[in-house]
């Protein structure tokens, strides 16, 4: 057997658990993200006002909304509930923040991200760290895209609704 059969071999084995961690790794990404935010809002919509993309009103409206947003992908994912539709939602959300932020980049503002926090305008002397931001958040998309391709994990509750043998290399 060569290596790249030796490879495909496995890859029926080692893909659910993939999913595993890609499931998980992004629910925490979004409960995190959510979390940190949920017990300021005002600073949330700060955050996205900060980006000068939408009016102040539905900047704040937006930021008010995104942590309840960022959990309920968090649990859905968590769970392995609606996995696909979650990952696609991730993955619209993510490209949304990427293009905010390289938005942010090109105009010059200086602004901290609000991803995991606050955000808004960065105080005198400090540098924003947009590649850094859009790489993590490409990261992230990866994961959400995973998602998308492989829906099906163990230990989801997708998988026991359907009553299948979720550590089968099942595509929807």
């Amino acid at each position: 057997m060569t290596l790249s059969s030796e490879r495909a071999a496995r890859w029926p084995t080692v893909r659910p658990w993939l999913g595993v961690a890609a499931r998980l790794g992004l629910a925490t990404v979004w409960l995190v993200a959510g979390g940190t935010k949920v017990g300021d809002l005002a600073a949330s919509g700060r955050a996205v006002n900060a980006y000068q993309i939408l009016p102040y009103d539905v900047a704040t409206v937006v930021g008010a909304a995104l942590p309840f947003v960022e959990l309920a992908l968090g649990v859905l994912l968590l769970l392995g509930l609606a996995t696909r539709l979650a990952a696609g939602f991730s993955a619209a959300l993510l490209v949304v923040f990427v293009a905010g932020i390289a938005s942010a980049w090109s105009r010059g503002l200086s602004i901290d991200c609000g991803c995991f926090g606050s955000g808004g305008q960065l105080a005198a002397g400090q540098s924003p760290n947009y590649g850094p931001e859009i790489l993590r958040d490409l990261g992230f998309l990866a994961l959400a895209g995973f998602l998308l391709i492989w829906p099906r994990t163990p230990l989801s509750v997708d998988g026991a609704l359907a009553g299948e043998n979720t550590l089968e290399d099942v595509d929807e």
